[in-house]
């Protein structure tokens, strides 16, 4: 990095920092950005360079901000090579929520459900998947790679939500959801790696037409292998 993108990184830094303590009361707004400036002393024409749509900008700012605390988290930790996958996920996950603000979150939550930035707040979602499996050292390079995050990342925003209206203690309840949203999705990959190894399973995953075929081929040369001729 140069030393102009560090200075640049750090003035966005100090702005999304000054946003903070107005965006519990007037959310990832316009109004919360002006203040920002104000409070950071940064010059109006190089906020509004680095963040060109105010608010917005800062509340994409603070989700990968987020993201990136929980990345370096997960590399502290000395612990992860005894740790089964599905546990090292839900820590990812957890480590994520607890380096964010809860009434941040749901200031950004009301934000992104607007239908003008709804796809802005699905790829922040992405992101976090994307940023989790990273930080897990994932290196699949297939189909893999997009069902994995397209998988995590409903799994993640179904525990943000729960997340927002959890009150008990240390938010216990929370981790035990997604304990249990983990496991329903590991039942769910276990049930496709049956499908998959199965003779029926293959002939589907190999396409529809090959199981036409089969079945309108002649009698005794359309038998699945595993199967005795009748």
């Amino acid at each position: 990095m140069t030393e102009g993108e560090k200075s640049m990184a750090e003035a966005k830094k100090r702005l999304l920092l000054a946003a903070l303590p107005h965006v519990a009361f007037d959310g990832w707004s316009a109004a919360s950005f002006h203040a920002a400036v104000t409070d950071s002393g940064l010059a109006p024409g190089l906020a509004a360079g680095l963040f060109p749509r105010l608010g917005l900008d800062l509340a994409v700012a603070y989700h990968r901000a987020g993201d990136s605390a929980m990345a370096q988290a997960m590399a502290q930790r000395n612990d992860l090579g005894t740790l089964r996958i599905r546990e090292k996920v839900a820590l990812a996950i957890r480590l994520r929520l607890e380096a964010a603000d809860r009434e941040l979150v749901r200031r950004g939550s009301a934000l992104f459900v607007l239908p003008a930035h709804m796809p802005e707040g699905a790829g922040l979602i992405w992101g976090t998947a994307d940023a989790i499996w990273n930080a897990l050292g994932d290196t699949s390079d297939d189909v893999n790679w997009y069902t994995k995050r397209a998988t995590l990342g409903t799994v993640y925003a179904a525990s943000v939500l729960f997340w927002l209206g959890d009150d008990s203690k240390g938010k216990s309840a929370t981790w035990d959801f997604v304990d249990r949203r983990i496991e329903n999705i590991m039942q769910i990959e276990k049930a496709k790696a049956v499908f998959r190894e199965n003779p029926l399973g293959k002939a589907i995953l190999n396409g529809p037409l090959k199981v036409l075929e089969r079945l309108h081929a002649p009698k005794g040369t359309h038998d699945l292998p595993g199967h005795n001729a009748v």
